[in-house]
């Protein structure tokens, strides 16, 4: 048994060999990973494109108003079919207003925004609900409606 470990300890190829294993295992590995992640990215599938809203007038005044709103993708181009919901910030308004776009992505929303006592100034939120079995989300926020006093 002592001869057997006097023997393996002498043995200096698997020293030799390790390192070069190593740096083929590393390259195969790194060239493997690259065809991956290549292949993913090329699936357009899997992406989630945001949306954005696009109000005209971008500012108003209190009263009864017509929003026209233009809802795009991040390449800018129109969404037809989505649900554009206008909602009180800082000004307030009755309830909710909705409106689905045409197929020029544009809707027109009826709004009657007011502000309070001594506010000269408030906003109105935009959301935008994406059409259904379409790759589009609304995460980030949208352009608001800044409302001013006359």
């Amino acid at each position: 048994m002592l001869d057997r470990l006097t023997e393996l300890y002498r043995d200096e190829r698997a020293i030799e060999g390790l390192p070069v294993r190593l740096v083929i295992a590393l390259v195969v590995g790194v060239a493997s990973l690259s065809v991956m992640l290549n292949m993913v990215s090329g699936i357009e599938g899997l992406a989630i494109t945001e949306l954005d809203a696009r109000p005209e007038p971008e500012v108003t005044t209190p009263g009864e108003r017509e929003l026209a709103v233009t809802v795009v993708d991040a390449d800018g181009r129109t969404v037809s079919d989505a649900t554009v919901v206008v909602s009180g910030g800082t000004a307030d308004l009755d309830g909710v207003a909705t409106a689905r776009t045409d197929a020029d992505g544009r809707a027109t929303v009826t709004v009657s925004p007011s502000l309070g006592p001594n506010q000269a100034e408030g906003t109105l939120e935009i959301d935008v609900k994406p059409p259904a079995g379409g790759s589009h989300a609304d995460h980030r926020g949208n352009t608001k409606v800044l409302v001013v006093a006359e």
